[in-house]
């Protein structure tokens, strides 16, 4: 109990209960508003992932990324020139409300599939995301990364782990500035 002088007398403290406030969920449905736009991205691919090699294969590229369902989604076509060949690529964004995450799903205009899912989320302006794919017969975990976000750049960065996400090996790595 605790006591305290008013006006003269003793008077006696309740002690304040604690009030628990319930956590808010983040709404994660902006994350990739800063995507939005169009871009130069300067790509670099390792050649042989998984391997140990350490040469890197250079690519100049541009990139368009547009909301679609009032920002639940978006779409981002890539087309960069490298020494290889000219890449197209398609990247579908779906926000999961009920999550708080996004589903990042990619295709090449080489095959025409959409790959397996990655999932993941923001935090601390930072978005990672997540899948296990098969590659060159054993199975792998892909993560790619978003960082270093301003109104006028952004970094991207996928890499492999063949050792259950203990290490992960970067091989494709983007550096994409406003147009």
């Amino acid at each position: 109990m605790v006591f305290a002088v008013m006006c003269g007398s003793i008077v006696a403290l309740q002690p304040l209960q604690a009030v628990a406030a319930s956590p808010v969920e983040r709404d994660g449905q902006h994350d990739f508003d800063f995507h939005l736009g169009s871009w130069k991205s300067n790509i670099s691919h390792l050649q042989h992932p998984l391997t140990g090699s350490t040469t890197w294969t250079k690519c100049e590229g541009s990139l368009v990324a547009r909301k679609v369902w009032d920002g639940r989604a978006q779409i981002e076509e890539l087309e960069a020139d490298c020494p290889s060949g000219h890449i197209e690529d398609l990247l579908l964004f779906l926000y999961n409300p009920e999550t708080h995450q996004w589903s990042l799903n990619a295709a090449a205009v080489g095959d025409g599939v959409i790959a397996r899912p990655m999932f993941g989320e923001f935090k601390n302006g930072r978005g990672e995301f997540y899948d296990q794919e098969t590659f060159k017969g054993r199975t792998i975990m892909v993560r790619q990364v978003w960082s270093d976000i301003t109104p006028t750049s952004h970094q991207f960065e996928q890499s492999f782990s063949d050792d259950g996400g203990k290490t992960w090996e970067p091989n494709f790595k983007a550096t994409l500035t406003r147009e």
